[in-house]
């Protein structure tokens, strides 16, 4: 939950958000206060609007029927990736490694039911605009497409075409919420839904929706659809001339929340358990409850150490129990003296650790993206300045006069590196059958072409009753 929210009102809140478990769709509400008659004023609808956030946020717990939102990403990002693994290859976590997850996968299910009911808690928004103020009404409209935009593009992403609800639907309404709809359908609503967010939103927030992170998230949409380069481009160079800036030192990326670089993060507090996170301790040795996942491949750790200069030691370190391993250092919940980063908490599986989703230094390469316009090449000197102001804060002088898709693909991995980016760049830029097909047979994997999909969960097709489709291979 956002540092600032009432308690009382999102407990109130989840009376409507949490009433039924049928569908994550459209929850029906059975307390005696319901969408219709809780919003009456911009502080009430004002707390429906942090609590969207509070579903990507998730709740750290370990239990199975809890939603943990944006916790769960790097099991479906990064660990299909090049980039981690789990520390011992076992149970159903080790699915992602190896690319044989399945439709029963817990972690995949969670991630989509979070996901379609922070859509839920958007569309709850939308719908009661009509009590907001005129003042505030445009702000919280473009809060919510925003957020809605922001679900729709990671779901889209991970499953291809998925069921389109913009709307508030009743428990029956089967058909809209299983019947899958075409990706160009719901590319055309996130790009709608932020062109709106842009258009209403200033930059107050980081820990919310602000101008600058749906024109950040409108400039990757564009290029994810290989299409409106211009338009990236313009997007980046407003945002470029918005305030924004590299941290000098790369570890205050990370450990000095929401500084200059942050565009857009979801915050945490620590040693709260109702706003802090577990994902972190996961990442570590005999501390979360896991044995450890997302831990850093040898293949990753070689492009750190080959072109990562100084963000290599903030990136990476060496299990201390177990030496051949090794541990993302981005987001560690209990600190490393040697590396001059404090805890962030006192339990490390309630951390305080916030999630960055969108930074400047990402603009800055879709900068360089957008210039190139889907080109092998370029050599314009706009292009190299962006470049170069990523790598300078890494120590890389050395001067380019042009930059390939290669190189760009390359600095993104290492100045992103297990940031959650690496999976969808590697779609992006049209090398993820090449990379993760030779990746899969160097580590024992079995990937294929289907795997660049992860599976509808089999849970929701066998709710559906037919109307909701699988994806090939699964």
């Amino acid at each position: 939950m956002i540092k600032y929210i009432s308690k009382i009102a999102v407990l109130l809140l989840m009376v409507v958000f949490t009433a039924c478990e049928d569908t994550f769709l459209s929850p029906d509400p059975t307390g005696v206060i319901t969408s219709s008659n809780f919003f009456s004023d911009d502080t009430e609808l004002e707390a429906a609007i942090i609590n969207m956030y509070d579903g990507i946020q998730g709740v750290n717990s370990t239990s199975t029927s809890d939603n943990h939102g944006v916790m769960y990403e790097f099991y479906i990002t990064e660990m299909r990736s090049d980039n981690t693994q789990t520390k011992s290859s076992e149970g159903e976590d080790a699915q992602f490694e190896s690319f044989t997850v399945e439709a029963t996968n817990g972690r995949v299910a969670d991630y989509y039911d979070s996901y379609y009911n922070i859509i839920y808690r958007a569309n709850l928004v939308l719908e009661n605009l009509g009590v907001a103020s005129e003042d505030a009404k445009g702000a919280f409209e473009g809060e919510a497409k925003f957020v809605r935009a922001y679900a729709y593009f990671n779901l889209v992403r991970l499953f291809g075409d998925i069921p389109l609800v913009d709307k508030v639907i009743s428990p029956s309404d089967a058909e809209t919420a299983y019947t899958r709809v075409a990706t160009a359908t719901i590319y055309d609503l996130i790009e709608s839904d932020l062109q709106t967010a842009v258009a209403n939103l200033d930059n107050t927030y980081k820990g919310r929706a602000s101008k600058a992170a749906a024109q950040a998230l409108l400039a990757k949409v564009y290029l994810t659809q290989g299409e409106n380069y211009d338009l990236a481009q313009g997007l980046c160079e407003d945002v470029m001339s918005s305030g924004f800036a590299l941290e000098s030192n790369f570890k205050d990326v990370f450990y000095n929340e929401l500084n200059d670089e942050i565009i857009f993060a979801i915050e945490y507090i620590g040693d709260i358990v109702d706003d802090s996170q577990n994902f972190s301790a996961e990442w570590l040795n005999a501390v979360g409850r896991t044995s450890g996942v997302n831990y850093v491949t040898a293949d990753a750790r070689e492009a750190l150490d080959a072109m990562g200069g100084d963000r290599t030691m903030y990136s990476y370190r060496q299990d201390a129990l177990q030496t051949e391993k090794y541990q993302v250092v981005k987001y560690l919940p209990n600190g490393d003296s040697n590396l001059g980063i404090d805890p962030t908490s006192g339990d490390p599986q309630r951390a305080g650790n916030d999630w960055i989703v969108l930074r400047y230094a990402d603009v800055l390469l879709m900068h360089v993206e957008a210039i190139m316009a889907g080109t092998n090449e370029t050599s314009s000197s706009t292009a190299i300045s962006s470049f170069m102001e990523v790598r300078n804060r890494a120590g890389i002088t050395d001067m380019v006069s042009s930059i390939t898709k290669e190189e760009l693909l390359n600095e993104r991995r290492v100045e992103l590196a297990f940031e959650n980016h690496r999976f969808f760049d590697l779609v992006r830029f049209g090398m993820a059958q090449d990379i993760l097909s030779a990746f899969s047979a160097e580590t024992g994997g079995s990937f294929s072409s289907t795997d660049l999909l992860l599976p509808i969960p089999q849970r929701e097709i066998n709710l559906s009753n037919g109307l909701l489709t699988q994806n090939p291979g699964y």
